[in-house]
């Protein structure tokens, strides 16, 4: 029914009903589903103090309030939903292994390895690859996600088992506690003379949320120092119960320098891989898995580090990992060796797709190109508008006049690249949360993958934005651009020099905070009057001391008359700078005449007061 309502103005009401829409949708994708005129709805919206465009991204709480406003119920479809959705629109099951009992065939362990900075989680993995992983790392800190496989030998049986490296500072907890949610088994790394420390059970807690079995590899058992009894100890007061001590969880002492317990800590996760998980899939399906870590190489174009979760991915198959789509032209294992074909619970590097995917996106083999770009595109639409939905500024009408009192606040634009989507995301991530106060604000206006090039300076030329790159440099004469066009480029490979200077840069934009400083006040004692310097008031300084051109205040019985400055100070005969307390000085007032005998002058002035 047509009903006045907001302001009077005429929205069909609805009775309760509930209307779905997807993350980031506009007034319009709502207007055409309960059957309105979208400019009824800006309207709408501008008296509920919101001032939206009809095309606009919305967040879901404006949704939400203008539907409850217009009686309706808004469904804010989740990503995941929706991605269920447009798949199944294709007829594609995805997240599931489809067949029967007969088709299902034992799979490797997928573990994560966990723990705290620089406690040794990367050389572990070294020593069991036999390869060296760490030199390559900046600061000694993984930077991005590997997965690598290995194999073992557990009751005369060959076993395999696939490894997740997760970057071990605590700017990357969004690419760690991904890794967990593609797990299965995570590996506790704690150094044995360092002990349980902050990030430790972080990643404790992130396991446990995707939960995962966890075995506790004490590290380090060869330094001096090294205690694995204090471990076990502490990590029982936060639930993990060592075996000998009656408990469910496994705990191995290990060194990565000697190599001592590497076995035994293999052994240890396929036993609680077979005693907790029956870790089986269908190897005959079109492949379904997800995307570990993406980066852009030249001469090879995107490459994706995917970790099959179901099927066997081939060469030939068409494919889509998150918005990214393409035909698998190559695969390289682990080893950098070509293979053919990717069973579950096998890491390989993909070639071949037309964008780089990001880390933790999904992706499923496709019947032909034409579904995967159909699937793609959609994809890339979706993330779009939730993107923009995140990102919009909702201004009521009061923060628009506050704002045009005050002057807009001062944003910092950056344009972030480096060599792997999940590096970026990370850094993306750490940047959002400094928090300088509401003076100033950090806007991402551009992200991408591989080397800065002439765009990316264009674009930020044009936004007067800094660019990030993160172990990438400029190609081609972008860096010759950036020079003419005076646009700030900074290289960073440890993420955390890059978080500290944004953060002191944004400090810089604060605009400074003053205080006032009493300097002293004088008593007026006698008044004289001269034509050339007008009336001239004869003082005795009571404390502190008097300067020339500071700040003053003229104050007559315990009330201000009026605020000023000192235009003139003489001492007897000579013009004087400053005078002290307990002596005599003559001074005048800037454009002011009305003293009387007995009035107070009190100077101070304004200084910059440091933040805290």
């Amino acid at each position: 029914m047509e009903a006045p309502s907001l302001g009077g103005i005429r929205v069909r009401q609805g009775d309760g009903e509930k209307v779905r829409l997807a993350r980031g949708a506009s007034l319009t994708d709502l207007a055409e589903k309960i059957g309105a005129d979208p400019a009824a709805l800006v309207q709408a919206l501008f008296h509920l103090g919101e001032m939206v465009t009809a095309t606009q991204s919305v967040p879901d709480e404006t949704l939400q309030v203008l539907g409850s406003e217009l009686n309706y119920e808004i469904e804010v479809v989740s990503p995941e939903d929706e991605d269920r959705e447009l798949l199944e629109s294709f007829d594609i099951e995805f997240g599931e292994d489809t067949g029967g009992e007969e088709e299902l065939v034992a799979r490797p362990p997928v573990v994560t390895v966990m723990g705290h900075v620089d406690h040794g989680k990367t050389k572990l993995l070294d020593a069991l690859r036999k390869t060296n992983v760490v030199a390559g790392e900046a600061g000694g800190i993984t930077q991005k996600i590997g997965a690598y496989q290995v194999s073992t030998e557990v009751d005369d049986q060959e076993r395999k088992i696939t490894f997740i490296d997760t970057p071990g500072h605590e700017a990357f907890t969004a690419m760690r506690a991904r890794g967990a949610k593609s797990t299965d088994i995570a590996v506790l790394v704690v150094a044995a003379d360092d002990g349980v420390m902050p990030q430790t059970i972080e990643a404790l807690n992130i396991a446990r949320a995707a939960e995962v079995p966890v075995v506790v590899a004490v590290n380090k058992i060869d330094k001096p120092g090294a205690d694995p009894s204090k471990v076990r100890g502490q990590l029982t007061e936060y639930g993990l119960v060592p075996e000998e001590y009656g408990g469910d969880t496994m705990f191995v002492n290990v060194s990565a320098i000697t190599r001592d317990g590497l076995d035994d800590l293999l052994e240890a996760i396929v036993l609680t891989a077979d005693a907790a998980l029956d870790l089986r899939a269908n190897d005959s399906m079109d492949s379904q898995g997800i995307s570990i870590e993406g980066h852009l190489e030249t001469g090879r174009g995107p490459i994706a580090t995917v970790l099959v979760q179901r099927g066997t991915l081939r060469v030939g198959d068409s494919i889509v990992a998150g918005p990214a789509h393409g035909r698998v032209r190559a695969m390289i294992n682990d080893a950098g060796e070509s293979v053919k074909e990717a069973p579950p619970s096998m890491p390989v590097q993909v070639l071949g797709l037309t964008a780089v995917p990001g880390a933790g996106d999904s992706f499923l083999v496709v019947s032909d190109d034409r579904t995967a770009r159909q699937i793609a595109d959609r994809r890339s639409a979706r993330l779009r508008a939730a993107a923009q939905a995140a990102g919009a500024r909702r201004k009521t009408l009061d923060q628009l006049f506050e704002q045009l009192e005050k002057g807009e606040k001062q944003e910092l634009k950056l344009i972030l690249k480096g060599d792997g989507s999940g590096s970026v995301e990370a850094l993306e991530e750490a940047l959002s949360k400094i928090d300088v106060g509401d003076e100033v604000a950090l806007q991402v206006i551009d992200r991408g993958v591989g080397g800065i090039t002439e765009t990316n300076v264009n674009l930020a030329a044009a936004f007067d934005a800094v660019i990030i790159g993160f172990n990438v440099r400029a190609q081609g004469k972008a860096s010759e651009l950036a020079d003419r066009l005076g646009v700030d480029v900074r290289y960073y490979s440890v993420i955390y020099a890059a978080i500290d200077e944004i953060e002191a840069a944004l400090k810089g934009m604060l605009k400074p905070v003053y205080e006032e400083a009493q300097l002293g006040q004088a008593e007026i004692r006698n008044i004289f009057r001269s034509s050339r310097a007008g009336v001239i008031a004869g003082c005795m300084i009571t404390n502190g001391l008097v300067r020339r051109n500071a700040s003053a205040r003229l104050i007559r019985d315990g009330v201000v008359l009026t605020e000023t400055t000192i235009s003139s100070l003489r001492r007897e005969k000579d013009d004087v700078t400053e005078v002290r307390e307990g002596f005599e000085c003559g001074l005048t007032l800037a454009n002011y005449s009305d003293i009387r005998v007995g009035d107070v002058v009190e100077t101070f002035e304004m200084r910059e007061k440091e933040r805290v």
